[in-house]
């Protein structure tokens, strides 16, 4: 493995050198490196402990005793913390514990520069554990100190007088720990499995040498298989080759670099079997195509009500049905009213009285009379039409004419022949057909994708084969409250009548993104909220690497990030490849 792969591998992870320092202090102790004057073990009890089996006893100066039983304190705090799954407290607990064993780093000044290094050690972890952001980093780190302390443990016995070591097999860090109290509360699953954990040794066993262990160090994760599980039952593990005890299936092996990338190794035999196929990531033409469905309403802006602004009475009706056409300016019925007829008398004598005027010697005496009853004609909607013929003929209308204000089909009407009429009651609703608006209704994710002026094409399904194209005026800035859905306006001239308000209509809403990076649709598994694909590494190596996605085109989602252009993924057979990764992988992807 180079030293780039060895080099993105986290630090939290259980790290070999470790149980290299392990296999120092045993030799160091077993050499009478310790400075306290002992003699050295005879050759054969130093050939069994660089064996790994049994580690030298030591006992350590007074100081260094205190120190690090009172770093075991921190210890068991920590542990408390992660067997509530509480990460708060957790970084004074490590602080404390790394100041402890830096003091007994100290204190131990005449005992082995390679023991004084696995305090430093325990020290740096101290620190990572005080640093974890994550349950999982803080267990992992734990793991490490767990495994740290049974090391110095072994050298010195006093050091655990009356605790109890435990051990979980579920556990993919280090699995042990100590505790004072015989009551189980494991910190690597927490509340989840409190309880799980069974009483174990203090034994640590080291490699058998320093080149072995730089050896192992360097090709730790080279095809090492960790355990070995059934692909149907991934609860299941065992240190050895067997069968499943649930469905008698072979066991599969597992290895460490499986498990800290999720990279999973596939021959072509296998692949053909579950049927993977690939592709490359590449770059085309992306297009955004949204599908709605929009209703035909009235053009608010075309929409008129006919009122009056003083009491009457109708006479005769000439727009006397819902539907019909009306023209601006054109009658729609008459109205007797007694105030309407006052107004008009009172122009006819403001223009007598103005007449009369015009043979004195103040001919424009009776001028703002006539101004003052025209513009209160002018006020109750009298066209300046009806006002001149009024005072041409002389006569006050009884039965005046109510013109239409616009051009249109009346779409309400609430008057009848010889009905009463209240000022500001709404008689006629008049509505212009000849340009609609379609309001389509989009969900909230499709919303930042339509902007004012985009192209749309509308169909109707009872008009087959025609198709009607416009764009985009609005687009309203609220949601629906009981379809959480958002609304836009799409006007539409409609010169021939086709399109009715009340008719439900396909929207396609179309725009061009232009060039952008693309991968197979089918290639993209969720994970949670992280999307993930399945990288063809190449030589049978597959591994799962998450991705940003944008928009789908087509059969393909744009990338915002996590691939490059060339980049072959798992088009087919992903979930099964999924699956298979997810056995073996302890990586953060899958949770």
């Amino acid at each position: 493995m180079n030293s780039k792969v060895r080099g993105e591998r986290s630090e939290m992870r259980p790290t070999l050198g470790i149980l290299a320092l392990a296999t120092a202090v045993a030799a160091a102790l077993l050499a009478g490196c310790s400075g306290s004057g002992r003699e050295s073990e005879s050759a054969p009890r130093a050939a069994e402990t660089a064996r790994g089996s049994v580690l030298t006893r030591q006992d350590f100066p007074a100081p260094v005793l205190t120190s690090l039983r009172a770093s075991l304190a921190a210890y068991d705090e920590s542990r408390n913390l992660l067997a509530d799954d509480r990460l708060a407290g957790l970084e004074a607990a490590a602080s404390r514990l790394a100041t402890a064993v830096r003091e007994a780093e100290t204190g131990a000044a005449d005992l082995s520069p390679r023991f004084r290094s696995v305090l430093a050690e325990a020290a740096r972890v101290a620190d990572s554990l005080g640093e974890a952001e994550e349950l999982e980093a803080a267990r992992q780190a734990f793991g490490e100190l767990s495994r740290l302390f049974l090391v110095v443990a072994n050298v010195d016995p006093r050091l655990l007088d009356d605790w109890h070591v435990f051990e979980c097999p579920m556990t993919e860090t280090f699995p042990k720990w100590m505790q004072p109290d015989s009551e189980v509360e494991n910190p690597f699953m927490g509340q989840a499995m409190p309880g799980c954990g069974t009483p174990t040794d203090m034994q640590v066993t080291p490699p058998t040498s320093l080149p072995e262990v730089e050896a192992h160090i360097e090709h730790a994760h080279d095809g090492e298989v960790a355990y070995y599980t059934c692909s149907m039952h991934p609860s299941v593990k065992s240190d050895q080759p067997g069968t499943c005890p649930i469905c008698s299936m072979d066991l599969v092996p597992v290895t460490r670099e499986e498990i800290d990338t999720g990279v999973i190794l596939m021959d072509a035999q296998r692949r053909q079997t579950i049927g993977v196929r690939t592709a490359p990531v590449k770059r085309q033409l992306v297009s955004v195509h949204i599908r709605a469905v929009g209703k035909i309403v009235y053009d608010e802006t075309r929409l008129a009500e006919v009122t009056v602004k003083y009491k009457g009475w109708i006479g005769e009706l000439y727009a006397d049905a819902t539907g019909e056409r009306v023209r601006k300016g054109e009658p729609l019925f008459t109205l007797y009213s007694p105030e309407l007829y006052a107004a008009q008398e009172e122009l006819l004598t403001a223009l007598a009285s103005q007449s009369a005027a015009r043979a004195t010697s103040v001919p424009d005496r009776a001028d703002y009379l006539v101004d003052a009853a025209r513009k209160k004609l002018r006020l109750w909607d009298i066209e300046d039409e009806q006002i001149e013929r009024i005072a041409e003929s002389g006569e006050p209308l009884e039965y005046i004419p109510i013109l239409s204000p616009v051009t249109g089909h009346v779409i309400e009407k609430s008057v009848v022949q010889g009905a009463s009429v209240e000022p500001g009651e709404m008689l006629y609703r008049i509505a212009g057909l000849d340009k609609i608006w379609i309001e389509a209704e989009l969900y909230e994710s499709e919303l930042p994708l339509v902007d004012v002026g985009q192209e749309a094409e509308v169909t109707l399904p009872y008009l087959p084969g025609r198709s009607f194209r416009g764009r985009v005026s609005f687009v309203y800035p609220y949601l629906e409250g009981e379809s959480r859905t958002g609304r836009v306006r799409i006007e539409l001239p409609n010169p021939r009548l086709e399109l009715k308000p009340g008719m439900y209509a396909n929207v396609d809403l179309r725009e061009e993104r232009g060039e952008r990076l693309v991968v197979p649709e089918e290639a993209v598994l969720y994970a949670g909220p992280r999307r993930l694909v399945f990288l063809d590494l190449g030589e049978g190596r597959l591994k799962p690497q998450e991705i940003e996605v944008g928009v789908k085109s087509g059969a393909f989602y744009e990338v915002l990030s996590g691939l490059e252009e060339g980049d072959v993924v798992v088009t087919s057979g992903n979930f099964l490849v999924a699956a298979e990764s997810r056995i073996k992988s302890a990586t953060e992807q899958w949770q």
